[in-house]
């Protein structure tokens, strides 16, 4: 009876534990790959990715990289925009406003 009741058990567990297994096999290799050394091009990559987020913390969510001349050119076409489209707020998104249109009704 007991031996019924662990068979049953274990055949409802087995997918679940060799899940689980499996993801903890994937895990460690992951785990395990990040202790051996680098390949100079993954190394390569992930020290410019890093050196970017540097520079994008130290510009407090502007452009990276965007020197003088980028500011310039950016205020110069926010400028044309807004003397083509009539000013405003170019950093905001628009708000529309839909109003119902009036319909009468038709006598049949």
């Amino acid at each position: 009876m007991a031996l019924n009741r662990f068979a049953r058990l274990s055949s409802t567990l087995r997918p679940a534990v060799t899940l689980t297994l499996r993801r903890n096999v994937g895990l460690s290799a992951v785990l395990f790959n990040k202790a051996k050394v680098l390949d100079p091009v993954q190394k390569l990559f992930l020290d410019k990715i890093r050196d970017y987020n540097g520079k994008s913390k130290a510009t407090a969510g502007g452009i990276v990289d965007g020197g003088p001349a980028y500011q310039k050119t950016m205020a110069e076409e926010i400028s044309k925009l807004e003397r083509l489209y009539g000013g405003g707020d170019l950093t905001k998104f628009p708000e529309f406003v839909f109003q119902e249109p009036k319909l009468d009704e038709v006598a049949k």
